[in-house]
């Protein structure tokens, strides 16, 4: 074996066991803060089906408009690794302090579009009482924004530098605080008034603050020589390079929750069966995707690493690394999906009740595809987690938008009303963007990465 081959493959040795540190309290936090959705869904049904209608609305659009928005700031990840990779803790503060800049900016932009869309709803058509019940609980979580952006710009702080654990017990910590929170603040226990659904947005408020601030009192003391927070000479051209290399960011995740979203719509029209065992089958695999969605993040890291110390071996091993691991999770769960669907239905539904047997056939059919999906969603994910370590944002954005839209909504809805595949249409035409944006950006980074030298 030649020296260089040597090299690689010790390179590829040492970095699956750093990788896997950095991404499994990363995936444990994922899972956590799903779950805060999940913990309000459920309390909330115990108040009526208008109200789970209202935080169905409501929250789909907290989600959609603060993750957009958010994504902006992903850009502190990159910064922050590659100056933690080359030695310089005070160039990765710098640059995590102007992610709390620019999330303060456009806070007060993010509040007002919450808490004006609720109205916007009822104009375009949706139910009055549900839109009003939606607009209550956004004027409630709406004044979450602030520790939102907090908390999203020192996570990625973190997550630059590697260190992930905080995030995990911060995380755990905040889905405990929000089920205590809407005991409270819901059915008004232990004192408190019983405010139903808005109870539930400003649990949400109360949560996101607090997280906020625990992450900021964490850096805080873990960084006495290089403070992130502190008043401190502002900078335009540092400002610029968050928000330059963010927005790519943001309009890529845009892409893919809008394909989603627009996919889930097509699908209602299909048949409210079809689209009761898509939700069945989408939440199945979303589920899984946070342990890729994870791997990406520490592989953006462990790249951007070796870029800052002028590592091409170890750049290479990271992104092989993260691309690799993330298939071979993606084909155990697919292997499940596969050959298993009614296993994986039978925690939603039970399989012996006649009235269920139409979604249960049409969510093992959308499973079956999502075995498909989840290979190419994994590699997709751990490819542009790997690009973003190299800080190359604005190109994925196009291959995705291309991949995503034309590719993956234009081959869905020709499938699925076109050639009457109806909703296994729709998920063959997400495996189609999905596999077209998972071959584009695995091989760039491939391509860029031979580049280094």
């Amino acid at each position: 074996m030649a020296p260089y081959d040597g090299a690689v493959a010790n390179a590829l040795r040492e970095e699956a066991p750093k990788l896997v540190r950095i991404a499994l309290p990363l995936a444990l936090a994922q899972l956590a803060q799903n779950g805060m959705g999940l913990v309000d869904t459920l309390m909330v049904g115990r108040l009526g089906p208008a109200d789970l209608a209202g935080i169905a609305l409501g929250s789909m659009s907290f989600f959609f408009v603060t993750i957009v928005t958010g994504a902006t700031i992903f850009a502190v990840g990159p910064l922050v690794a590659q100056a933690t990779g080359a030695g310089r803790p005070a160039e990765a503060a710098e640059a995590a302090r102007h992610g709390l800049v620019l999330g303060a900016l456009m806070a007060p932009a993010v509040m007002l579009m919450l808490w004006w869309i609720g109205p916007a709803m009822a104009a375009l058509g949706q139910d009055p009482h549900t839109a009003g019940l939606a607009t209550d609980y956004l004027r409630a979580v709406v004044w979450s924004v602030p520790g939102f952006m907090v908390f999203v710009s020192l996570r990625s702080f973190l997550e630059g530098r590697g260190e992930t654990r905080p995030i995990m017990l911060i995380a755990f910590s905040g889905v405990a605080v929000n089920v205590m929170a809407n005991n409270a603040l819901m059915f008004g226990r232990w004192g408190f008034p019983a405010l139903g659904l808005v109870g539930t947005g400003y649990a949400t408020t109360i949560v996101y603050t607090l997280m906020g601030l625990l992450l900021a009192g964490y850096v805080t003391l873990r960084e006495p020589h290089h403070p992130v927070i502190r008043v401190a000479r502002f900078s335009g051209a540092r400002l610029a390079e968050v928000a330059r290399l963010g927005w790519p960011i943001a309009l890529t995740v845009g892409f893919e929750i809008g394909l989603f979203a627009v996919t889930a719509f097509l699908m209602g029209l299909v048949g409210q069966t079809e689209l009761a065992g898509h939700q069945v089958a989408m939440q199945t695999v979303s589920f899984t995707f946070m342990i890729p969605l994870a791997l990406g993040i520490a592989t953006t890291a462990r790249v951007g690493h070796a870029v800052g110390r002028g590592d091409p071996v170890g750049l290479r091993a990271a992104g092989s690394v993260g691309i690799g691991l993330s298939l071979a999770v993606m084909s155990l769960t697919a292997l499940v999906y596969w050959t298993a669907p009614q296993l994986v239905i039978g925690l939603y539904l039970d399989l012996d009740d006649p009235a269920n047997a139409g979604v249960i056939t049409f969510a093992a059919t959308f499973l079956r595809i999502g075995a498909l999906f989840q290979l190419v969603d994994g590699l997709q994910v751990s490819a542009i987690g790997a690009l973003r370590g190299l800080k190359d944002t604005r190109v994925p954005m196009l291959m995705t938008l291309v991949a995503y839209w034309p590719i993956g909504m234009g081959v869905g809805i020709w499938l699925a009303f076109g050639l009457g595949l109806e909703g296994a249409g729709l998920w063959y035409g997400l495996v189609a963007g999905l596999a077209f944006a998972s071959l584009l950006l695995t091989r760039r980074f491939v391509m860029l990465a031979r580049r280094v030298r």
